[in-house]
């Protein structure tokens, strides 16, 4: 059988679909960051291994989640994912005892304000979701963690359906809080501010999704996107350049 993880915090939207997603494991993990709406009793009606904890970043919430499952194989969900019927199937015919693998790659449906962006370079936008816990673990960054694996990596053919963001409003309540991490990690790991982070960066971020990658196809949430993804680097770096000027 398969472990399931999840982190929350204030996802009664979108944990009920979540959960339901994965009904066939006997083994769901969440752990809750406090939430002030009714997660916590949502996610109780799907598993009784809910656990409440103040919040010490996005790693060190799925560590703990990890270490409370009890198979050694782990699939790893936000709270605004859901497993696909066709991705379940394909998880269930896994020989996961004799696989050569220590971990597998899926494809994320992204949808932002009600349309899946099939390009922008988001599409597959493949991750790291379903690992053997003993050959697996969560990297220390602040925001965007993901998994370091020690052994082969195989690509799943299914796809997790990922509601990132269903209106602007709920972007904008991510962006200042991403960002702030994001420009504190950047500055952990040594880098310098200059002038062509906040020249630069942005505008070639914007020609990469809207044109290179095509994000014209997605209509007008296409172009929406590429420019707010511009702001976000522009803001990132602008923060970057205000931690440095405070030192």
């Amino acid at each position: 059988m398969i472990s399931v993880i999840v982190i929350t915090k204030n996802e009664a939207r979108n944990i009920d679909a979540c959960l339901e997603s994965v009904r066939w494991s006997d083994d769901v993990v969440v752990v809750d960051a406090e939430s002030g709406d009714d997660t916590v009793a949502r996610a109780r009606a799907h598993t009784p291994h809910v656990f409440i904890r103040k919040w010490e970043g996005f790693s060190a919430a799925k560590s703990f989640a990890v270490s409370r499952t009890v198979h050694p194989w782990v699939l790893w969900l936000d709270a605004d994912e859901q497993v696909m019927p066709e991705l379940a199937a394909e998880i269930a015919g896994l020989d996961l005892r004799s696989t050569h693998a220590a971990a597998y790659t899926v494809a994320r449906r992204a949808f932002f304000l009600g349309r899946w962006i099939r390009h922008s370079g988001w599409y597959p936008g493949r991750v790291i979701r379903l690992f053997n816990k003993e050959h697996a673990r969560f990297t220390a960054a602040a925001v965007h963690e993901g998994l370091e694996i020690d052994g082969i990596i195989v690509d799943l053919t299914g796809d997790l359906l990922h509601y990132t963001d269903p209106n602007l409003y709920h972007y904008f309540e991510k962006f200042n809080r991403y960002t702030t991490l994001a420009a504190e990690d950047v500055n952990g790991r040594g880098k310098r501010f200059t002038a062509s982070d906040l020249i630069v960066r942005p505008l070639w971020l914007f020609v990469k999704m809207y044109i290179l990658k095509r994000g014209f196809l997605d209509g007008m949430q296409g172009l929406v996107l590429a420019l707010l993804s511009s702001a976000y680097v522009f803001t990132k770096y602008a923060k970057l350049w205000e931690l440095q000027q405070k030192k």
